[in-house]
């Protein structure tokens, strides 16, 4: 049989040119597996037997479309708002004020979402706004900031692609979620060094001060929001509830704040909230049944005991495979969705990584960093085409404007990948025994 006849060669290249012609990426990796089983004369049916027994027996999915509509309601009601105005009395008054203002936010909104793409389309545009406001910084530049910053959002607790990765690697979310933390905030330092640096070079606006008498005052109107983390990870890490209950809890949570105490929320806004969400989980939700048919595909072809084989041959040390991951995915980042990475190809390396001895939860963050990263990677990178929408600056020059700070994520990347305790440190801390 010759490769361009071969069953799984025209699955891949079906799943390729569907996409490229515009199919969700869900629905052609469901029609090149219907395709590969049709072609290698198995049951078609395994499609429809995979994508439902794995998708509702898997307990850990349900927390995908309850971090949805948590941040949804925090977007619907105030509590952005009120964060907004937080991080702006905070670190507003130094020099390129807004920008930092910028990197904080994405920072704080991290423990809300868990989503980039929700920060950057919620609190990144209001922040995008504030700073092209007469003219006080390049719409390119802005758009170009929020993207990277809301790369952090992820990374920081809790984080969508965590969970996913979890979902592969049978890891504890727990441990995942406290994994991220000082990875997150490191990557936000870096950021804010780069807007420094730049605003230094640029000669960009200070902002007026907010008085630091007023600072006790805007954080009190501001605690309930800033809470919220703080009660996810209390309910995880003291054992009242799973991290998918804890999910329910932060959207209840959310619920509450934005039309009990803030009062934000209208019966409107509610149904708003929730219709959106259910769009954004259906279309995760198939994405997820793709992937997990399109995995039972890469099983029956054995791809993962070859390329554990492979790796076997070319003798790698635990430092060179990492090396060879983080280049493979921030490549893959160029051209491919982050979740598809996730549940596509981090499958058939996890394997390999635990046979070389390294740490299932430090591998995570490096791959859910390296994700994450390729949402501003050119050509495909995501949140470049979701800024470019929102910001209506040519999209080469987001891509000029995103380049330092790429640069600098890619720097925290080699820190997290060469010094695991930077991100084993606080699990470990917790009773972890990685």
């Amino acid at each position: 049989m010759s490769v361009i006849t071969d069953p799984f060669f025209l699955c891949i290249a079906s799943i390729l040119i569907l996409a490229i012609i515009g199919l969700p990426i869900g629905l052609s990796m469901i029609v090149g597996s219907v395709l590969y089983l049709f072609l290698s004369g198995l049951d078609m049916g395994i499609v429809a037997e995979q994508f439902m027994n794995r998708m509702y027996s898997n307990y850990i999915i349900l927390a995908v479309p309850l971090f949805i509509l948590a941040a949804e309601f925090m977007n619907t009601g105030s509590l952005s708002d009120r964060l907004l105005t937080w991080c702006n009395a905070v670190v507003g008054r130094f020099r390129g004020g807004l920008a930092q203002v910028n990197v904080l936010q994405s920072i704080v909104f991290a423990g809300m979402s868990g989503s980039a793409l929700a920060d950057a389309a919620g609190t990144g545009k209001m922040v995008h706004s504030l700073m092209t406001r007469d003219g006080r910084y390049t719409s390119s530049f802005a758009a170009a900031l929020t993207a990277a910053s809301a790369v952090i959002g992820p990374i920081i607790p809790p984080s969508i692609p965590m969970v996913f990765y979890a979902l592969v690697s049978d890891t504890s979310i727990g441990f995942l979620f406290l994994a991220g933390v000082i990875p997150g905030l490191i990557m936000g330092i870096t950021q804010a060094i780069v807007v420094y640096i730049q605003a230094r070079r640029q000669n960009f606006p200070v902002e007026k001060p907010v008085p630091l008498r007023e600072i006790p005052k805007i954080t009190w109107y501001s605690l309930p929001a800033l809470m919220l983390p703080v009660v996810l990870m209390y309910c995880i890490y003291s054992g009242v509830t799973t991290p998918t209950e804890a999910a329910a809890v932060a959207a209840a949570y959310a619920l509450i704040v934005s039309a009990v105490l803030y009062r934000g929320i209208s019966w409107n806004g509610l149904y708003t909230s929730l219709l959106s969400s259910a769009k954004t989980t259906v279309s995760i939700g198939m994405l997820i049944g793709g992937a997990l048919v399109l995995n039972y595909v890469v099983t029956v072809e054995n791809i993962p005991a070859s390329l554990s084989v492979l790796l076997t041959q070319w003798d790698l040390d635990p430092i060179t495979f990492l090396i060879v991951v983080n280049i493979l995915l921030l490549l893959l980042g160029c051209v491919l969705e982050g979740t598809a990475i996730i549940l596509i190809i981090v499958p058939v390396l996890v394997p390999s990584a635990a046979a070389l001895g390294i740490d299932l939860v430090h591998f995570g963050v490096v791959v859910v960093v390296n994700v994450m990263i390729g949402l501003i990677t050119p050509p495909y990178g995501m949140l470049l085409f979701v800024m470019n929408t929102i910001s209506g600056a040519k999209l080469s020059d987001i891509i000029k404007d995103t380049m330092p700070f790429l640069l600098a994520l890619i720097v925290s990347l080699l820190v997290f990948t060469f010094v695991p305790d930077t991100v084993l440190w606080l699990p470990r801390l917790m009773g972890y025994q990685g």
